[in-house]
């Protein structure tokens, strides 16, 4: 992808130190960029549904002195190569996250990961947890909206909001004549209005792939759909307080007035299991991109509490 022809210089992704593309256990293949510093601890980086990681380029130029960083994007998603509908699933992306993380240790030597997931790759990281054991260290999640056990008061409520996240989804154009086309309908949009001037056309690049006759979505959106829909799962949260290695939680703002569900969801997990636990003031699910400076600062403040700090 080529952003400098539509970007300011200071939101231009710096071209990876590495590219690697890694084979995963259904023969679908994920690209894993490495930037920043090659001697720093290592961190790595993943997104939300129907999102891509250098849509977050706001955020993770913070890091880039520091800290190793390495990006993926899920499958489906971003850099990633289409691979069509049928494992487009929890489990996938599960199993999908433990090809990633060994083939870290194989191809850049091993090392501790501290892993720093927003929304679903939180979720696909807890999954992973559960099955194979501690892989992240620390793992921390932002804004994640893990379904909450029966009787939990946010169950029904994040319910409904995923039903009403898949109508979204299946409602969202997904093919543009340029990418700008999908910038502006971002930008004309309440929920994107905090974002900074650049981030909308960052986003578009980001989340779209060339075609033979314009443009489209990278993840196509009934498979964005399909995975809020099948976010219904309330086996993982009672299971996160045990889960082994440290884990930290990093919120949304749980008080405006137009608050999501999954701000509310961090804030509970976290008070439920005891985690360590930062809210960000005045900002919405997108906070590394509202807030990228704020998110850093809370991100870097659980890296040194967990001996993961530059």
């Amino acid at each position: 992808m080529n952003f400098s022809m539509h970007l300011p210089p200071a939101l231009v992704p710096p071209e990876p130190r590495e590219v690697h593309r890694l084979a995963l256990s259904d023969g679908a293949t994920t690209v894993l960029r490495r930037h920043g510093n090659p001697d720093g601890p290592r961190v790595a980086l993943s997104h939300g549904n129907g999102m891509a990681i250098e849509a977050y380029y706001p955020f993770w130029r913070l890091m880039l002195a520091d800290y190793d960083t390495i990006l993926f994007d899920t499958r489906n998603h971003g850099q990633n190569p289409p691979d069509g509908v049928e494992n487009h699933n929890w489990e996938q992306f599960r199993d999908d996250f433990e090809t990633v993380r060994c083939s870290m240790d194989t191809l850049f030597g091993p090392r501790p990961v501290a892993a720093v997931f927003h929304s679903m790759s939180g979720i696909s990281a807890l999954l992973q947890t559960r099955a194979f054991g501690e892989r992240w260290s620390p793992l921390i999640l932002v804004a994640p909206p893990i379904f909450p056990p029966p009787g939990h008061d946010l169950q029904e409520r994040q319910g409904f909001h995923m039903e009403d996240m898949e109508a979204i989804a299946l409602r969202r154009p997904d093919r543009f004549d340029d990418p700008e086309d999908l910038a502006a309908v971002l930008r004309a949009r309440r929920a994107f209005r905090r974002w900074p001037p650049g981030a909308h056309e960052l986003y578009a690049l980001a989340t779209t792939r060339r075609t033979a006759d314009g443009w489209a979505l990278a993840c196509p959106k009934r498979l964005e759909a399909r995975i809020f829909a099948a976010n219904i799962d309330p086996t993982i949260w009672p299971e996160v307080g045990a889960m082994p290695g440290d884990i930290a939680v990093i919120g949304a703002d749980a008080s405006l007035p137009e608050v999501q569900p999954p701000a509310l969801l961090g804030r509970a997990l976290a008070q439920g299991h005891g985690l360590p636990y930062t809210m960000i003031d005045d900002c919405t699910h997108f906070l590394q991109i509202e807030r990228p400076e704020a998110v850093w600062e809370a991100v870097e403040a659980f890296l040194r509490r967990f001996g993961r700090g530059a």
